[in-house]
C-alpha cells in the first residue's frame, strides 16, 4: 500500500502563487506516475497535472503555462507550483499515484488539500 499526504494549501489572492506538496510512503517502489487532480464545489474531479518517474510531464489545458509539477524522487515528494492563480482554480486538490506511467484511474489518493483563490 501507498500513503499520500498533501500539504501547503490555503487562501491566496487572484494573481498570486502557491505551492502544494505531496509526500508518499509505504510501498513507494511500485509508484511510477504521481500528480494532481482537483474538485471544485458542485463539479467532477478533474485531472490537473502528472509527472512520471522519468520526469515527463503532462498538464490540463486550463493550467498549462501557469502550473508547474516537479518531483523529488529521493524525498518521494511531488510538488505543484501554482502561479497566476484565478478564482476558478479554487478546489480541493488531491494527490494521486499510479503504478503505471499514466495517471488515469489512479491506484492511490491523498486526502486532499483546500486551495482557495479570492478575487
Amino acid at each position: 500500500q501507498v500513503q499520500l499526504v498533501e500539504s501547503g494549501g490555503g487562501l491566496v489572492q487572484a494573481g498570486g502563487s502557491l505551492r502544494i506538496s505531496c509526500s508518499a510512503s509505504g510501498s513507494i517502489f511500485s509508484i511510477n506516475a504521481m500528480g494532481w487532480y482537483r474538485q471544485a464545489p458542485g463539479k467532477q474531479r478533474e485531472f490537473v497535472a502528472r509527472i512520471s518517474s522519468g520526469g515527463s510531464t503532462m498538464y490540463a489545458d486550463s493550467v498549462k503555462g501557469r502550473f508547474t509539477i516537479s518531483r523529488d524522487n529521493a524525498k518521494n515528494t511531488v510538488y505543484l507550483q501554482m502561479s497566476s492563480l484565478k478564482p476558478e482554480d479554487t478546489a480541493v486538490y488531491y494527490c494521486a499515484a499510479n503504478n503505471r506511467r499514466t495517471l488515469l484511474n489512479p491506484d492511490y489518493w491523498g486526502q486532499g488539500t483546500q486551495v482557495t483563490v479570492s478575487s
